[in-house]
């Protein structure tokens, strides 16, 4: 290990600084069916939004206990604390600074619900501190950070599951194991589409102070200093380059996911091209774009992606979903449901394949939490490692890099980790933090 990676390392576990982390387990639910060696202590580390729902799953597990909730904001920290208690009967420990959380001995695994940009940061202090890792998608908020945070799973050796739980529900993995075994035939292209109100952003406001109880400077952490604005905070700071990629790197990086998942060898892009804008006519407060066409070229087939926020329809009337198209049939699929269309053959006068209709689909969080802590006790490689987390997250960093650089046409070569055909988007690689959040170096 280099010093300067050690150094980091040092920086991230003693300077001072906050996030989230969380809860624990009824022991009325696993005292009786566990053996103490089989239990698993967890620590969740961001806790308002939808960690908080990750750390429900892991509670809802025989022998999973939460031993501390961290969060900067100490109003979401109280509120957090007590629904676990009264939920789960467990009292998890209090923190507002993750690097106290990673000190404690007993735990095993922390759950990262942090805003993007503090991904990076979080898990590979993690790792260093012999802690495994659930982490929510995307990866990193930056293509240089997803490349960090697999190194250091790697180096320390520790499981890290990241949060695409898709790959775990039988709505997208039945279908990627047809398309496997060969029963819709060569795959021609994929579509995909996703269509969200929420993804215009926020009713603007102005700058105020931030709400009492709120560490805001450690929730800038590693990100420029701004002002407080309540557009850039809880619920909307995705639709802000310096937190989060919008929709794209909300929804895409689930549903691209997928469309990866069917290769035969999955890897990142060659080339992308992009046309990405503002087009909703409601006043929203936001960098992100809200419309955005997308194509990738691959090897093996080309992926298509649409996205416009603001409206709720879209193709086969789903507002999201993916398109496997098949030379023998046409396979649509979104969480809850998928159908085979099949082609059908003149000259034989039947359909080149059978036609399928499955909707008993549901979320598949709670598959993808028993996957991480099944992997936790066995050592094996979760069905999300943060590979498989970093080449969604360029499939979804590309195309807004090409949108902020006005750049149409991104050439990515991913041995040298660079774009080969712009220096402006070279520049938006790896973000630049601020003193004293170093970006970690191996």
């Amino acid at each position: 290990m280099k010093p300067t990676r050690r150094k980091f390392i040092e920086k991230t576990l003693t300077t001072t600084v906050g996030i989230g982390l969380f809860s624990f387990i009824p022991s009325k639910v696993w005292a009786k069916t566990v053996r103490p060696s089989d239990q698993v202590n967890v620590a969740l580390i961001g806790c308002n939004g939808h960690g908080f729902s990750i750390l429900r799953h892991h509670l809802n597990m025989p022998g999973v206990n939460c031993v501390a909730i961290c969060d900067v904001d100490e109003n979401v920290l109280s509120k957090r604390i007590k629904e676990v208690k009264e939920t789960f009967g467990q009292d998890p420990k209090p923190f507002k600074d993750f690097r106290k959380v990673l000190e404690q001995k007993d735990i095993d695994a922390v759950i990262i619900g942090t805003p993007d940009h503090w991904h990076c940061l979080i898990m590979v202090a993690a790792c260093a501190a012999g802690k495994d890792v659930y982490v929510e998608k995307p990866l990193a908020n930056s293509i240089g950070e997803s490349s960090i945070m697999v190194e250091a799973a790697a180096y320390y050796k520790r499981v890290v599951q990241v949060g695409q739980q898709q790959r775990s529900g039988y709505s997208f993995s039945e279908p990627v194991r047809m398309i496997k075994n060969g029963d819709i035939g060569k795959i021609r292209k994929v579509n995909i589409w996703s269509n969200f109100n929420y993804g215009t952003g926020a009713i603007p406001a102005g700058d105020s102070l931030a709400p009492s109880g709120v560490d805001y400077d450690f929730w800038l952490g590693p990100a420029p200093k701004r002002p407080f604005n309540p557009t850039r905070f809880h619920g909307s700071w995705r639709h802000f380059w310096d937190y989060g990629g919008g929709l794209m790197t909300d929804w895409g990086v689930h549903l691209l996911d997928m469309g990866i998942w069917a290769m035969q060898n999955p890897k990142a892009p060659l080339r992308v091209i992009t046309t990405a804008v503002n087009s909703s006519t409601d006043v929203r407060s936001r960098e992100t774009f809200d419309t955005m066409s997308v194509i990738y070229a691959n090897e093996e087939f080309t992926i298509n992606w649409d996205m416009t926020a603001g409206i709720q329809q879209g193709p086969y009337g789903k507002s999201y979903g993916i398109a496997f198209i098949g030379e023998n049939a046409t396979i649509v699929a979104d969480r809850k449901s998928f159908q085979v269309y099949p082609e059908w053959d003149s000259d034989k006068k039947e359909a080149k394949a059978e036609a399928f209709l499955f909707t008993e689909g549901s979320e598949s969080h709670n598959l993808h939490v028993k996957n991480f802590i099944d992997c936790i006790k066995s050592r094996e490689t979760p069905i999300c490692p943060p590979e498989t987390g970093r080449i969604a997250a360029l499939y979804a960093h590309i195309p807004n890099i090409s949108g902020r650089t006005n750049e149409p046409i991104l050439d990515w070569d991913d041995k040298k980790q660079m774009f080969t055909n712009s220096k402006k988007a070279n520049g938006l690689i790896t973000p630049t933090n601020r003193t004293p959040w170093e970006f970690p170096k191996f």
